[in-house]
């Protein structure tokens, strides 16, 4: 999460996970939250990096990449355990 300070990362992981767990119906606390939020943050800056050369940064592309990442990690989390995503 560039662009943003650790404090403003925690709030927007908590936001991008929580949207996450509500759009892909998942069932998850806050911490959980904040973990996917900041993990798929990551994840989907590496992957448009990888793909782009460039990844999202600041408040709006954290909390997009944060989002996208954490959708991406509960699906890829049912794969594993063999629940249909």
């Amino acid at each position: 999460m560039s662009g943003v300070g650790w404090f403003t990362a925690i709030i927007i992981g908590a936001i991008a996970g929580w949207l996450a767990e509500k759009f892909m119906k998942a069932d998850m606390g806050l911490l959980m939250n904040i973990i996917l939020g900041i993990l798929g943050a990551l994840l989907f800056n590496w992957l448009l990096a990888l793909v782009m050369g460039d990844g999202l940064s600041g408040f709006w592309g954290s909390l997009i990449a944060g989002f996208i990442g954490a959708c991406i990690l509960i699906f890829l989390a049912r794969l594993v355990r063999g629940k249909r995503a």
